[in-house]
């Protein structure tokens, strides 16, 4: 009975802390195929973040030059579907 109870216990403790955990947001934006990763530090935090609002390596470099920065293709970059076919009707 004692095993039973400190089972119990302990699910209940690891259900409780993912429950308790923050979800955090998907931070590559899909329409665009190139991500610029910012890294900002210091004495008061400031923390890193991703932008992905560039549509060339060269155009992301050109915002990273002179920043703690650096700029990748975006894994999750979903490109526009091509345009439907038309179909072909032959001649009599």
């Amino acid at each position: 009975m004692r095993v039973l109870t400190c089972s119990a216990v302990a699910v209940a403790l690891m259900a409780g802390s993912a429950i308790s955990a923050p979800a955090h947001a998907q931070a590559y934006d899909p329409r665009y195929p190139v991500c610029m990763k910012v890294y900002e530090g210091g004495r008061f935090g400031g923390g890193e973040w991703i932008d992905c609002s560039y549509t060339s390596l060269p155009q992301c470099r050109a915002t990273a030059s002179g920043r703690a920065a650096m700029c990748d293709l975006n894994p999750f970059y979903a490109p526009p579907a091509p345009p439907p076919r038309g179909k072909h009707r032959r001649h009599r």
